[in-house]
């Protein structure tokens, strides 16, 4: 599938954070709110997340080759990966600096106009993660996901931003701004956990969720009930793809020809129900042990195992 096509949403990531990142560090000029600078550094890690996923996207969609031949998709778990950590890294910076204006308060200014354009610059960042958002999921792409979500914690951050500087034009109490600073801290760090472990759960080869399991237990259970059976079934995901395995045993006295074709048409629709996958069949007799003693991941382990 070609993928090169995806590389515009990343453009469309760098554009917003881009004019994002201007209209909050006026917000803050203007405002000298440390909740607003929070969020202008948390946008300014959107635009490096953004760059990141550019050139994650455009090395993904290259085809296979003679070194990569799975192809390069698995690239996208480590541009959400680093997009985590630097989202954690954003949150570290803000704690620091939400502390230290916390021990020391000062006024914030010229609330109304800071307010309506850090709101602009959130509503910008909506509706880009709205489209991030439904492409990621058409498309099957982790790093979009990761950019797309990221955005979007951005706009939860900035409306409780925006309550909590609200709330010191309406009480005069210094420190609710700091104070809103670090739980802003708090929930992007979080953030950054999430997208950090779902991205090391891609590169530890995880296996598929289980709504494809069962889409795949569901194609599977007819044959079951013609008397074909199958073992090890192994699954994982690289980016986009998913990559399934299995072992088909089937009646001793079938010809090469009949079990090939089972298994061709067993391939055949569970790629049409999970697009975009490999399947992998293994065929094998149903009246022989060796068929039932490779179900281990590391059947040569398991042999050396078993007593003699």
């Amino acid at each position: 599938m070609n993928r090169h096509h995806l590389v515009r949403y990343a453009w469309l990531s760098i554009a917003t954070a881009g004019i994002v990142i201007g209209l909050k560090g006026v917000a803050w000029l203007l405002t000298g709110s440390v909740s607003l600078l929070s969020d202008a550094l948390e946008s300014c890690v959107n635009m490096v997340a953004a760059v990141v996923a550019l050139f994650a996207l455009r090395y993904a969609a290259q085809p296979p080759d003679q070194d990569h031949t799975w192809g390069h998709d698995k690239v996208e778990y480590f541009s959400s990966g680093i997009e985590g950590l630097l989202v954690i890294g954003a949150a570290v910076g803000i704690l620091l600096v939400s502390l230290e204006r916390l021990i020391n308060p000062q006024p914030v200014e010229q609330i109304g106009l800071g307010m309506g354009i850090a709101l602009i610059g959130s509503l910008l960042n909506f509706s880009t993660s709205r489209v991030l958002l439904n492409a990621s999921r058409r498309f099957r792409s982790i790093a979009l996901e990761a950019d797309a979500r990221h955005l979007m914690a951005d706009v939860y951050t900035s409306a409780g931003i925006l309550v909590g500087v609200l709330l010191f034009g309406l009480t005069g109490w210094a420190w609710l701004d700091p104070l809103i600073g670090c739980l802003v801290a708090v929930q992007i760090t979080l953030t950054g956990i999430q997208i950090t472990r779902r991205s090391t759960s891609g590169l530890l080869d995880a296996a598929l969720p289980v709504e494809d399991q069962a889409t795949i237990d569901r194609i599977l259970q007819p044959y079951r009930m013609g008397g074909i059976q199958t073992h090890a079934l192994r699954t994982r995901q690289s980016g986009a793809r998913r990559f399934i395995s299995m072992h088909v045993l089937v009646p001793p006295w079938w010809t090469v020809s009949r079990g090939h074709a089972v298994a061709e048409q067993i391939e055949g629709e569970i790629r049409a129900a999970l697009p975009n996958s490999n399947v992998l069949t293994h065929l094998e007799p149903l009246n022989e042990a060796a068929s039932f003693a490779d179900i281990e991941l590391d059947r040569d382990e398991v042999q050396q195992e078993r007593p003699v």
